[in-house]
């Protein structure tokens, strides 16, 4: 049997002379957060900015914490994040950067600066080789350079419900978050690109930045060559007109699977530290721009230095608690004739029906990111 791993835990109850800010201090420091040497290092705090529009992100005050905590502790750290794989106001740095900064995440609010982690067009990566490891799927990841240039990785993650991966937690966060725009396609899909040629207008500009000959244009269209394409992503960034997307096409046990051995190659050979907080708990991801409310009640905040257990820990605390009446969660719970006290509580399965997140957990087990088991210290 697998030896627990350690999670610590404190509501959302304040006093007077404890605020949150302060809680979540005590309870970085009760998991452990100094017995990491952060004098003169470079830290980078992996956190989720929210796409405009959406409102259940986390407060950069919490980021703030952080930050000071490892200034105070003699550490350099900054805020970071990879540009996304879909259309929306994050997809390049400068979009990127203003959304975080218009949704409160400047130095000014934080106290660090912001780093974006692949670059201005998501395509500055680091690739980390998995061989030798026990990855089954992902032989090479491609993470954001200035993710893998940090001496200590941190994750700060907002528990959520999410519409493919069932949640998303500290894993999610870590290796779909962490993965350039080619490591997010190589998790989604089969790293291939497509054009809606009804929106084309036949500029060429994908075909200016590919390396590879693959976009061509015909009769003012373009068209991908998926045989000489090779899933770098770098087409999606520059198309005018936003018709290039992704093929999501793989099954939710293999996403899960991908983005374990992406949460591997984030973690290994480096000091790491989790956080996720359980409040305003969306039922979708905090890429949508717009957040429908809460599935169930804030629940609290957590830590360890194991990410697996962190997540089994949120899920397993949320399962216990009810649907917020007039939510998604709630809705769904009528329909398929289910209620809070049944065995096979899982919100995040009914949520979302089509997900299921245990597949992710038992596989980043498996590769050796962390354990399910765990001891929950209450503070």
């Amino acid at each position: 049997m697998s030896e627990k791993s350690q999670v610590y835990f404190t509501n959302f109850k304040a006093t007077g002379s404890e605020n949150l800010l302060k809680k979540l201090h005590r309870l970085m420091k009760t998991a452990g957060f100094e017995n990491i040497d952060f004098n003169e290092k470079y830290a980078a705090i992996k956190i989720h900015f929210g796409e405009l529009g959406n409102l259940s992100f986390l407060r950069p005050n919490y980021a703030k914490v952080v930050a000071d905590y490892v200034k105070e502790l003699g550490g350099k750290p900054y805020l970071t994040d990879c540009n996304t794989l879909y259309v929306g106001s994050r997809k390049n740095a400068l979009d990127h950067l203003e959304t975080a900064y218009l949704n409160g995440f400047s130095p000014l609010q934080t106290g660090c600066h912001v780093i974006i982690g692949d670059g201005l067009k998501g395509t500055d990566e680091t690739i980390v080789n998995l061989e030798g490891t026990k990855c089954e799927y992902v032989k090479e990841a491609k993470i954001g350079h200035a993710v893998m240039d940090a001496d200590i990785f941190i994750s700060l993650s907002h528990f959520k419900g999410h519409e493919m991966a069932g949640f998303g937690g500290a894993v999610k966060n870590i290796g779909m978050g962490c993965g350039s725009r080619a490591g997010k396609m190589e998790q989604h899909c089969d790293g291939k690109p497509h054009v809606d040629q009804s929106g084309c207008i036949g500029c060429g500009a994908c075909s200016r930045i590919c390396a590879h000959g693959a976009p061509i244009i015909t009769n003012k269209k373009a068209e991908i060559d998926q045989e000489k394409c090779v899933g770098c992503g770098r087409c999606l960034a520059v198309c005018p007109k936003d018709v290039i997307s992704a093929n999501f096409s793989n099954s939710i046990a293999m996403l899960n699977y991908k983005m374990a051995e992406y949460s591997l190659a984030v973690c290994k050979d480096r000091p790491c530290f989790h956080i996720c907080l359980i409040c305003d708990v969306s039922p979708n991801c905090d890429c949508h721009s717009e957040n429908d409310i809460p599935i169930i009640p804030d629940v609290g905040m957590l830590a360890s230095f194991d990410p697996v257990a962190l997540d089994q820990a949120c899920a397993d605390l949320c399962n216990k608690m009810p649907a917020i009446e007039g939510s998604i969660l709630h809705d769904n719970e009528k329909e398929m004739h289910c209620h809070h006290g049944d065995g096979e509580h899982d919100v995040f399965k009914m949520n979302h029906p089509d997900t299921e997140w245990e597949s992710c957990l038992a596989h980043a087990e498996k590769i050796g990111l962390g354990v399910r088991a765990y001891e929950l210290k209450k503070i």
